[in-house]
């Protein structure tokens, strides 16, 4: 695998992996795992078989990698790969703009209800850029960056930022524990599922599942879907905290609505028993 020991204390070892493919080079003919070969695309990750070999290093990557910024500043400073996903620099900045302003609002919604600790795990369920997961950089949060399967692959710009992130699609089932997140942001989400003929109510349900009890659910999107969910809440054992008409940045967005939902603390009549 080419590793070297990086540090070592006790039973510890952190190993770093190689900046460039020379040791890889350097190998004995039929030395396992192989390299990948030429062709293979490291990028692609959503229903592709896993092959057990080892991914060549793109020195082009290593150049833009070498140029980014410090962190916290890498959160909003301008990613190598921007013009690779058809991003200005312009783009970049108003998008980070806009998620700033979004975040505010949402606070100013959740404040009521929350306290300083109330939020540790995120989930943004449709990060496209990770603006909205840079935006709660003053928050003691860490948030996970879900990328449509099915779109463009913006997961590079994500690390670019310091953030972590996912390909999912959520006409399935997200694979963590139960009960992991403190606060889902679904931005159209459900728009684009339906767009693919999945169900909504199947997505709901999903989202109750990795979604603490206690937890909120941060909904924008268009007012049909909002009505949808409304509809659902009862079931769910969910409560409405706030709704409001979301700040429209095009013609697009004028339907748009924010819908914030408190996920129940509840126990079934056999549990009550159980405890007795």
């Amino acid at each position: 695998m080419c590793w070297k020991i990086a540090a070592k204390r006790n039973q510890t070892v952190i190993w770093v992996k190689p900046l460039t493919n020379d040791c890889y080079m350097e190998r004995e003919p039929g030395t396992q795992p192989p390299l990948c070969k030429s062709d293979d695309d490291p990028d692609a990750v959503w229903g592709v078989p896993m092959e057990a070999c080892i991914t060549h290093s793109d020195q082009s990557h290593k150049a833009r990698g070498s140029g980014l910024a410090p962190w916290p500043a890498r959160l909003t400073a301008l990613p190598p790969c921007l013009a690779d996903f058809g991003y200005s620099n312009k783009m970049f900045e108003k998008d980070m703009e806009v998620w700033q302003q979004r975040v505010e609002n949402y606070w100013n919604l959740l404040s009521p209800k929350i306290r300083p600790d109330t939020l540790r795990n995120v989930m943004d369920m449709k990060a496209n850029l990770g603006s909205f997961a840079a935006a709660l950089k003053s928050k003691d949060v860490w948030v996970m960056n879900v990328v449509p399967e099915d779109g463009s692959n913006t997961l590079k710009i994500i690390y670019d930022r310091g953030l972590i992130g996912t390909v999912h699609s959520w006409c399935e089932s997200f694979s963590t524990n139960p009960r992991t997140y403190d606060l889902l942001h679904a931005w159209m989400v459900f728009s684009d599922i339906e767009k693919k003929g999945c169900s909504a109510v199947d997505l709901l349900i999903e989202m109750d599942c990795i979604l603490r009890p206690t937890g909120f659910i941060i909904i924008r999107d268009k007012r049909p879907v909002v009505e949808f969910v409304k509809k659902h809440l009862s079931a769910l054992h969910w409560e409405a905290v706030a709704t409001a008409e979301a700040e429209g940045e095009s013609e697009q967005d004028e339907d748009d609505m924010v819908f914030i939902i408190k996920k129940k603390l509840w126990l079934t009549s056999e549990s009550f028993r159980e405890t007795e």
